[in-house]
């Protein structure tokens, strides 16, 4: 039986009892408001970032963690007796973080097989698929199967979001094909989704309820779910979009989690939205 360790990245928002039952590594992102420089999910929890987004005059910005960091999850990896690593990132086309969990792995080859994919997704999504994968790995698969499991699962996952502001978007030069929607800033709710490891325009809303339903209608499109996920930045309508769900059909119980710093950034206060996997 192989024992293979999976290691993603704090983008992944990925709850930290799911990462501590199943022995996922989780590297931190950087974030910083102006001068002030916090690790993602060890110095800065999601409730003291809104806090902060709210007070602070500045936008936060993100960094990758440097290859240093993935390279000492790896290290940490043989140190427990592990046989390899699959490491998997947010999309590449996001963040350099994938550029530094590849030379990390590089770095490693004579000491531990580490095998890194890019999940061209975030958040949930790419949560969603490191909770999978690493539920396979506990049974004893080896890297090529847990490899071929991730592979797969990418091509049924999903993420749709209703931001309740473009502007965290907007300066972060994340917008990329949502471009379209900023004549409209201010008419709108704008929906985003993550099509080909970008961020996208996924539909306009006049009112926050409506962009609720048309969250939850997209989900449901793509039912029966294997896994579903409610991501959530700071929001008091949580319990609304849960209810819409209720019926979509999935075979585990829907996880409801906090946005972390991170995607936070990027989304802004009042980001709310849905990832799955399909069955």
């Amino acid at each position: 039986m192989a024992r293979i360790r999976i290691v993603t990245d704090s983008a992944s928002d990925l709850p930290k009892e799911f990462a501590k039952r199943l022995d996922i590594d989780v590297v931190s992102l950087t974030i910083r408001f102006g001068d002030e420089e916090f690790t993602d999910g060890v110095d800065l929890t999601p409730e003291v970032f809104w806090a902060k987004c709210k007070s602070s005059k500045t936008l936060p910005e993100t960094s990758a963690p440097s290859p240093g960091a993935f390279q000492a999850a790896y290290e940490r990896a043989k140190h427990d007796g592990c046989d390899g690593v699959l490491a998997l990132t947010l999309s590449s086309k996001l963040s350099a973080t994938h550029q530094s969990a590849s030379l990390a792995a590089d770095a490693v080859k004579d000491l531990i097989e580490v095998r890194v994919l890019d999940t061209e997704t975030v958040s949930m999504g790419q949560g969603l698929i490191a909770l999978d994968v690493a539920e396979l790995a506990a049974t004893g698969a080896d890297l090529n199967e847990l490899v071929e499991r991730t592979e797969t699962l990418m091509k049924k996952t999903g993420v749709v979001a209703a931001l309740d502001t473009l502007e965290h978007l907007i300066k972060g030069g994340r917008v990329g094909g949502a471009k379209a929607l900023l004549g409209q800033v201010l008419s709108i709710k704008p929906l985003v989704e993550i099509k080909g490891g970008v961020v996208a325009e996924a539909g306009r809303q006049r009112t926050r309820a409506k962009a609720l339903s048309a969250v939850a209608k997209v989900a449901a499109s793509h039912a029966p779910l294997r896994r579903l996920a409610l991501i959530h930045g700071a929001c008091h309508d949580v319990a609304t979009l849960e209810a819409l769900i209720k019926e979509v059909p999935s075979e585990y119980p829907v996880i409801v989690t906090d946005i972390g710093p991170t995607v936070g950034t990027h989304g802004g206060p009042g980001i709310i939205g849905l990832t799955w996997i399909e069955r």
